[in-house]
C-alpha cells in the first residue's frame, strides 16, 4: 500500500472515530419489517419518520428497514441487527414459547411493544371446490399456502392444523399474493392463503377481474380448534362490499401484527418511544390505512407475549388493564426499586 493510501485510511479512520465521539449520545434504531410490496414496511418507515422527527433534538434517529419479513425479523432482533420488527403475532409466540419452527431455541428476551393491525386471513378457494363455505373445504385441493419460510406459511399451517387437517392433505403450493391469484384465474390453482390487513390489494383483484372464487368462513368452532393450539386468533368480520361484488359479510379471524423488541433495550427510551407513537396516531394513520386500528383501546388486542418494560410502564400511566401474563418479568424488579 502507497504512502497516499496509508494516508487516506488514516484520514478515514480518525473521521470515523471522530464522529463516533461526537454521536455517543445518538440512538439508532433498526426497524426490520417485509418486503416493499407489502404493508409492513410503509408502516414501519412511517413509524421511523415519526420517532426521528420528534425525537431528533434527543438524539434519536430511526428507520424502517425491508426484509424477507416476520421469521427474519425474529432473526434479527436475536442478533441485534434491528432494535425493532415486525412480528405476525403467531411467530412471536411460537419464538417466545419454543414452540412450532422455533421449538428447541426459545427466544426468552422477546418482548412487545403494541399491536399494530390485524393481520386478517384470507383462505380463497373457487367456488366449484366449496361444499360448506368454510375453510374446511380445503381438504383435498390444490393450495398456495405462502413463500416457503415465510409467515405466511407458518399462519396457514397452523390454521390447516388447527381444523384437523394437515398440508398433506391439500396439494400445496408455495406462492406470493399475487401469483396465486393469477394461477387461480389461469386454472392451474384451487385456493390460496392471503393473510393480510384489509382489503388486501389481490384479493380485490380477484373479485374485480372475475375469477370465480370465495374468501371462505371460519366457524366458531373451528376458531376455538385453533386457538386450542394457537392462542393468538379472533374474530374477525369482513364487511360486504369490502371486495367488489362481494354481497355478504366474510366471517373470518385474525391475529395481530405486533411490535417486537429485545427485553434489552433500554426501559426509559422505550417508554418514550411508545408515548410518541400514541400520542401521534393520527401522523400513522396518514401512512397506511390499516394502521387506523392503532388505538390505547386495541393495543394488547391478540397480544400473547409480555410487554417490554418501558411500553408497560406507558400503558399502566395510561390506566390500561394488562393481563397477568403480559406483565413483564423485569417489572416486578422495577418496581422496588
Amino acid at each position: 500500500m502507497g504512502k497516499k493510501s496509508l494516508f487516506g485510511l488514516a484520514l478515514a479512520t480518525t473521521a470515523v472515530v471522530l464522529s463516533a465521539c461526537g454521536n455517543e449520545d445518538n440512538h439508532y434504531y433498526s426497524i426490520a419489517t417485509a418486503s416493499t410490496g407489502g404493508t409492513y414496511y410503509p408502516i414501519g418507515v412511517g413509524m421511523g419518520n415519526l420517532w426521528t422527527e420528534e425525537l431528533i433534538d434527543q438524539g434519536i434517529r430511526a428507520t424502517g428497514q425491508s426484509s424477507a419479513g416476520s421469521v427474519e425479523n425474529i432473526d434479527l432482533l436475536r442478533k441485534e441487527e434491528a432494535q425493532f420488527g415486525i412480528l405476525q403475532g403467531l411467530i412471536a409466540d411460537q419464538a417466545y414459547r419454543g414452540t412450532g419452527i422455533y421449538e428447541g431455541s426459545a427466544y426468552e428476551d422477546l418482548r412487545t411493544v403494541t399491536m399494530l393491525w390485524s393481520n386478517v386471513e384470507h383462505f380463497v378457494l373457487m367456488n366449484n371446490k366449496i361444499e360448506s363455505g368454510t375453510i374446511s373445504d380445503v381438504e383435498g385441493t390444490s393450495f398456495s399456502i405462502g413463500p416457503q419460510a415465510s409467515g405466511t406459511e407458518q399462519s396457514t399451517r397452523a390454521l390447516i392444523n388447527g381444523i384437523g387437517l394437515s398440508v398433506e392433505d391439500v396439494s400445496p403450493d408455495y406462492l406470493g399474493y399475487d401469483d396465486t391469484i393469477s394461477s387461480m384465474r389461469d386454472g392451474r390453482l384451487d385456493g390460496g392463503s392471503l393473510p393480510a390487513g384489509v382489503p388486501v390489494t389481490a384479493i380485490t383483484d380477484m373479485y374485480a377481474s372475475g375469477v370465480r372464487a370465495t374468501v371462505l368462513d371460519v366457524t366458531d368452532e373451528q376458531l376455538d380448534s385453533i386457538n386450542e393450539l394457537y392462542p393468538v386468533f379472533f374474530r374477525y368480520e369482513i364487511d360486504a362490499g369490502t371486495y367488489p361484488r362481494q354481497e355478504e359479510p366474510i366471517y373470518t379471524i385474525a391475529q395481530s401484527n405486533v411490535l417486537g423488541v429485545d427485553k434489552q433495550q433500554d426501559a426509559d427510551r422505550i417508554y418514550l418511544l411508545t408515548k410518541i407513537l400514541f400520542e401521534n396516531l393520527e401522523t400513522m394513520y396518514e401512512v397506511h390505512n390499516s394502521a387506523r386500528e392503532m388505538t390505547l383501546e386495541t393495543a394488547l388486542v391478540g397480544v400473547s407475549v409480555p410487554l417490554h418494560l418501558g411500553a408497560y410502564r406507558y400503558f399502566v400511566e395510561q390506566g390500561i388493564d394488562i393481563p397477568n401474563e403480559l406483565i413483564p418479568p423485569e417489572a416486578e424488579e422495577d418496581e422496588q426499586e
